[in-house]
C-alpha cells in the first residue's frame, strides 16, 4: 500500500494504471515543496565554498529567517489538517499552550459576511515589523516613539504617563521583561490587529496592537497569558 510522501497518510487503495499518486492533497504537496525549498537555501553557503560555520552573519541571519517561516507553514498546515479530522479550537489551543480564542485568531480563516472574502486577505503588509517596533519601543521606555503613529483618539487617551504606568504594573506583576516571541496578525472587522508575545522572568504578556484602515494605531493592550 502506498502513502502521502509528505505526512505518511496511507492512501486507499486503488484498481488500473496511471499516474503515480505521491501526496494526500494540496496542502502536502505545498508543504512538502517548503520543505525542499529550506534544504536547498541551507545548502547555498556550501555551494559557494563556504561551510555553515564559515557563513556570513546576515547568511546566517537569512536563513534563520527561511527556517522559522517554513516552521510557521508548517505548523498552519498541521492546524488546518487537525481541524480537517474534526479537533476542535480547544483542543488545538490546548497543544498550542493558549486558549482556543487565540489559536482560531491565529489561524482560523473566517469569511467577511460584507464581502465573502477571507479576512486574513485583507491583512495590509507591514504591519506585523511595524508592531515589533513598537513593541521594542515599548519595553525600552521609548514612550514618545510608541505614540507616533497612533490616531487622535489614542493620542488624547494614552500619553506618556500612562503609558509608563501600565509598564510599571506590567514589570510589577510578571518582573523584568526578556525576550520577545513570534508575532501574528488577524483581521477583526475593519482592524488589522497584531499580537506580539513578551516573555518576563515570571511569565508571559501579549502585546496587542489594533490598527486602523490608514495603519495608525487604534488600540494597545497588555495583558498576561496563562
Amino acid at each position: 500500500m502506498s502513502a502521502c510522501e509528505f505526512c505518511g497518510k496511507p492512501f486507499p487503495a486503488t484498481t488500473g494504471v496511471g499516474r503515480k499518486r505521491r501526496y494526500c492533497d494540496a496542502t502536502c504537496r505545498s508543504a512538502a515543496r517548503r520543505q525542499r525549498d529550506a534544504v536547498k537555501f541551507d545548502l547555498t553557503n556550501v555551494y559557494a565554498g563556504r561551510t555553515l560555520g564559515e557563513a556570513q552573519p546576515l547568511d546566517l541571519v537569512a536563513n534563520a529567517r527561511r527556517t522559522v517561516d517554513v516552521a510557521q507553514e508548517q505548523l498552519r498546515d498541521a492546524v488546518e489538517r487537525a481541524r480537517a479530522a474534526g479537533h476542535t479550537w480547544q483542543e488545538i489551543g490546548e497543544v498550542l499552550g493558549t486558549t482556543r480564542q487565540a489559536a482560531f485568531q491565529r489561524f482560523g480563516r473566517p469569511i467577511d459576511p460584507r464581502t465573502g472574502v477571507a479576512m486574513a486577505a485583507a491583512i495590509r503588509p507591514g504591519l506585523v515589523e511595524h508592531a515589533i517596533g513598537l513593541a521594542a519601543d515599548y519595553v525600552a521606555g521609548r514612550w514618545e516613539r510608541v505614540r507616533d503613529d497612533f490616531g487622535d483618539t489614542m493620542r488624547a487617551e494614552l500619553d506618556v504617563r500612562r503609558l509608563a504606568a501600565v509598564w510599571a504594573q506590567v514589570i510589577g506583576t510578571v518582573g523584568d521583561y526578556e525576550s520577545m516571541g513570534e508575532p501574528y496578525a488577524h483581521q477583526a472587522g475593519d482592524y488589522t490587529v497584531v499580537q506580539v508575545p513578551l516573555q518576563f522572568e515570571a511569565g508571559g504578556c501579549l502585546l496587542t496592537v489594533s490598527y486602523s484602515a490608514d495603519d495608525r494605531v487604534a488600540g494597545l493592550f497588555v495583558k498576561p497569558t496563562r
